[in-house]
């Protein structure tokens, strides 16, 4: 099942990673780790909350008019 994976740089160093399709979040000290976290919390979320894929994801970006 593929699904999606957002990665943010955390305040306090390393990176927090995100699943929007389950909710699932976590942290790492790298790229690499936080995700292999994410895919570890996600598997565990989905053996007890079972969900179907509707293909692969869309993701992308949007810009808001920054304020003056």
């Amino acid at each position: 099942m593929e699904l999606t994976a957002v990665l943010t740089p955390a305040e306090e160093g390393g990176y927090i990673a995100l699943n929007p399709e389950t909710g699932t979040t976590t942290q790492g000290e790298s790229v690499e780790e936080a995700l292999a976290n994410l895919q570890e919390a996600t598997a565990l979320y989905l053996s007890a909350f079972p969900m179907h894929s509707f293909g692969p994801p869309l993701v992308t970006t949007f810009s808001v008019p920054a304020h003056a």
